[in-house]
């Protein structure tokens, strides 16, 4: 559905996009997270054809951002950061505006304005002026004009920016209702947003594709930790040094007979059932086997710390 080839930008001397590239599969929930200028928003308004790129290609629904940009348009639905709105239009008046201006007829107008307003929770305010509502509110009265057309693609900027806790949880269960049917792109540098509506986050840090992958993968460590009952640690960490696919062996703790250790795998492999069966052969009582998984708060600070020592 989307695809990124070493896509660049540039304002003069600053370079916002340092040759990015991912591709986003139809029925995907996508985190862009980064923090704040980190080239986010650039990534999205060449996504939207709102950005011309200084070098490299952005397809959007099999069309070329730069060459068909109106063919983009037609096919996703775009809530920036600051929803668009005219604040003296009732949200009715908003609404039938939109409807026009992506020309549906009008048995497909009824339709979907019914859907929108259900699906947005806004039938309570459609008869008042959008300048009076609430940023909850109005930011509802956006995404129902951003999905008015009933498009694929859906594009998030900070959908979430200056709202209240309970904003924020409705909006998330919205976002979550949509990944449903539609391929949906959140861009924020809130990381609890990410991991409350996303399946997938890619990271950027300067410009630059710091990482990217399911959620379950990036927060996944490559250490094990085992606590065993044994008379001798040494032994008992040379043994599991001597696993396939373990590198560095920690003796972490110990005490009253039990000792922990942590394995730094060098691969993916699984070893609990070769840990399992060490400790039987050696007669250790086996108390926890696990892995260290890391929060996603974790990563992007471990990310975020190796770029600025990397430019440092």
């Amino acid at each position: 559905m989307i695809s990124l080839e070493n896509l660049e930008k540039s304002y003069g001397p600053t370079h916002a996009l340092k040759g990015i590239s991912f591709s986003i599969s139809k029925g995907e929930v996508v985190g862009l997270l980064g923090p704040n200028g980190a080239g986010k928003t650039t990534a999205i308004k060449i996504m939207v054809g709102y950005l011309l790129p200084s070098a490299g290609k952005a397809t959007v629904a099999g069309f070329d951002v730069v060459e068909h940009p109106l063919e983009v348009q037609k096919r996703i639905g775009y809530l920036p950061e600051n929803a668009p709105l005219y604040h003296d239009m009732l949200a009715q008046e908003y609404l039938a505006f939109m409807a026009d201006m992506r020309k549906l007829d009008a048995g497909t107008r009824r339709h979907r304005l019914g859907e929108v307003v259900a699906q947005c929770g806004i039938q309570n305010v459609l008869t008042r002026r959008i300048g009076h509502l609430s940023k909850g509110y109005r930011q509802r009265v956006g995404l129902a004009a951003a999905v008015l057309h009933d498009p694929d693609i859906v594009i998030l900027d900070e959908p979430t920016t200056g709202l209240d806790p309970n904003q924020i949880i409705e909006v998330r269960q919205l976002i979550r209702r949509m990944g449903a049917t539609k391929t949906v792109i959140l861009s924020t540098h809130i990381l609890p947003e990410v991991e409350a509506t996303c399946d997938r986050a890619v990271i950027l840090i300067d410009g630059r594709v710091r990482a990217d992958g399911r959620l379950a993968d990036l927060t996944r460590s490559r250490v094990e930790v085992v606590t065993i009952v044994t008379p001798d640690p040494a032994a008992a960490g040379q043994a599991l040094g001597g696993l396939p696919g373990v590198g560095k062996v920690e003796h972490a703790a110990g005490g009253d007979g039990a000792h922990t250790f942590r394995l730094a795998l060098g691969t993916e492999r699984e070893i609990g059932e070769a840990v399992a069966e060490l400790a039987r052969a050696r007669g250790w009582g086996l108390r926890e086997l696990r892995r260290d998984d890391r929060s996603l708060e974790q990563v992007f600070r471990e990310l975020t710390e190796s770029a600025a020592e990397a430019a440092a």
